[in-house]
């Protein structure tokens, strides 16, 4: 097992870039994972972890090792001091675990969906890393069938989404396109589109969701883009009795989709 006490080693180096550089991630393929929880969730989803970094001076190697059966063969292992943990770590509460991980092809052709009458959520060019997390959280919550994101303009593997979603990165089935892409799908596998939408919208609880749907989100403050509103089955708006006319986008999904899984009587 390698030991890593600088900060100044190449190797952490690196990592700091990894961490802080979308282009390195998608450019290396790989992102950083921190917690416990985090990590067991992505190795539970089927992500391949190049290496795993432990402070001893925060967890045992013996509990390190009992919480990750480990192969060493496969992962390289190494403990770090103190100081380069702290270096690394992006929250001041993690267990003194990190992994480097592989990242995942989302494309939707490799959507693989269970249900005959699969549920999944869109959202169009989200930004805001917190209202992705969010979406993922409400989710895996809801065990959606799948989440799609259209047109992204942030990546998936941002330190702050994976810390916002508490690991629904690695809970959920994501697969990414542009919105053409996305309708065309939708299309051909004869899923019915229901837009969040103010405009030539009815009440989102008056629509029938228990057959195949996709329910689509756009961002506060534009909307969602006409290609979607031109293809949607129906729009659908949650009625709303304050002077302002828009709620937080991860709060809006949340609101339809567990309006979708009561009609679905939560299954």
């Amino acid at each position: 097992m390698k030991q890593i006490t600088s900060v100044q080693n190449q190797i952490i180096k690196d990592l700091l870039k990894l961490q802080e550089k979308s282009s390195l991630r998608k450019k290396e393929g790989l992102f950083i994972i921190e917690g416990i929880k985090e990590i067991q969730l992505a190795i539970k989803g089927n992500y391949q972890l190049k290496s795993m970094l432990y402070c001893p001076q925060i967890i045992s190697q013996t509990e390190f090792e009992q919480l990750f059966n480990i192969n060493e063969n496969n992962i390289d292992l190494i403990e770090i001091s103190l100081d380069v943990y702290q270096k690394l770590a992006y929250r001041s509460t993690t267990e003194g675990v990190l992994a480097v991980a592989f990242i995942k092809n989302h494309q939707l052709t490799d959507l693989k969906f269970n249900a005959k009458n699969p549920l999944i959520l869109i959202a169009e060019a989200p930004e805001k890393p917190g209202n992705i997390g969010a979406i993922l959280r409400t989710a895996d919550a809801a065990n959606l069938d799948a989440v799609i994101i259209a047109n992204p303009k942030t990546d998936l593997y941002n330190p702050n989404i994976i810390r916002s979603s508490v690991g629904g990165v690695f809970t959920n089935q994501i697969a990414f396109g542009t919105t053409a892409e996305i309708i065309e799908y939708l299309k051909q596998h004869e899923i019915n589109i229901y837009c969040a939408e103010l405009k030539a919208a009815i009440p989102y609880h008056t629509v029938d969701y228990t057959k195949s749907c996709a329910i689509v989100v756009g961002t506060e403050a534009t909307g969602l883009s006409d290609e979607w509103l031109k293809s949607a089955h129906q729009n659908i708006i949650i009625p709303m009795s304050g002077k302002i006319d828009s709620m937080n986008v991860s709060v809006s999904a949340a609101i339809l989709i567990f309006e979708a899984k009561r009609q679905r009587n939560f299954k």
